[in-house]
């Protein structure tokens, strides 16, 4: 088993569930907004400013990159439907420009169903 952290966009949420359901995997978390950045130096926004030559985004261009918002998508799947989870989550986030997110992938030693008390793969389904 491994539990599949995805960072994304929030605007591809509904798309990422609506993939991920018609992939045969509509189990799943998602956390509400969270902010983070990943390398890059500069905010998506202020650099359509700036290609517009917009006052106001050239003002921010030395100053630190603001946090983005954020959703964390959580999901647990068997060894077996990994390659298809995370392709999936891939298909349905990434874009030609940087923000895209990132998939981390995490194994688990175990899954227990609390109401029959069942445990291992068979909780998944």
């Amino acid at each position: 088993m491994k539990l599949i952290m995805a960072i994304i966009r929030i605007n591809k949420m509904n798309e990422t569930k609506m993939a991920l359901s018609a992939a045969g995997l509509p189990s799943m978390t998602a956390t509400g907004k969270v902010f983070g950045r990943g390398k890059g130096l500069w905010d998506a926004k202020v650099l359509e400013g700036v290609k517009k030559d917009l006052p106001e985004a050239l003002v921010h261009l030395n100053k630190e990159p603001r946090l983005r918002p954020q959703r964390v998508v959580t999901i647990v799947v068997t060894d077996e439907n990994l390659n298809k989870a995370v392709e999936t989550i891939i298909e349905a986030n990434q874009t030609p420009e940087p923000g895209d997110g990132k998939i981390f992938v995490i194994p688990l030693h175990e899954s227990v169903r609390v109401r029959t008390g069942e445990r291992g793969d068979i909780t998944l389904d």
